[in-house]
Order: C-alpha cells, then sequence, then structure tokens
C-alpha cells in the first residue's frame, strides 16, 4: 500500500491544506484515511484535503512524501484523475 501527500501549500478556509492521494485506488485510499479517523468529507473526487496540522501524523502513519507535481503525475498515471469541470460542457 502506498499513499501519497503533498505539502500543506494550498489556501483554504483560514489555513494550508496538503493533497492525500493513492497510485492504487479509492478504497486503498479510503481505507488509510479511516485508520487515521479522516472525515469522508474531507474526500474531493479524487484526493483527500489534509489541513496542515495534520501532515505530520499522516507521514507518521506511512504516507509517502512528494511534491505537487509528482503527486498529480501519480494520480493521473494511475487512471484515478477526476479533474473538476470548468465551466459549460460542449
Amino acid at each position: 500500500m502506498t499513499v501519497y501527500i503533498d505539502p500543506p501549500t494550498w489556501p483554504g478556509h483560514g489555513r494550508l491544506w496538503s493533497h492525500l492521494v493513492s497510485d492504487v485506488s479509492f478504497e486503498e485510499l479510503h481505507a488509510f484515511a479511516g485508520r487515521l479517523g479522516v472525515p469522508e468529507r474531507a474526500f474531493e473526487r479524487d484526493h483527500y484535503d489534509i489541513p496542515s496540522h495534520r501532515y505530520a501524523d499522516v507521514v507518521r502513519a506511512g504516507a509517502v512524501e512528494v511534491g505537487p507535481k509528482e503527486l498529480l503525475r501519480r494520480l493521473t498515471e494511475a487512471g484515478l484523475r477526476r479533474p473538476k469541470r470548468r465551466g459549460p460542457t460542449a
């Protein structure tokens, strides 16, 4: 099992956030997050949003630290990327 986390550099709601992803399956990702008590509402399309104060806990639990570009590459290559839709669809 390998899950990945990027540094907490994404601003929102007055704090910084990381993204937690799997390059295997959503089941793996949900199981990992569940063991850490990450709430289901933190899941957004293809990742969990992790607040900066939980970053060290997630790494200690086994998440591999990678940069945001590497995280996106692994997610995309696994076929698990679910991007936001922008604007009206054709």
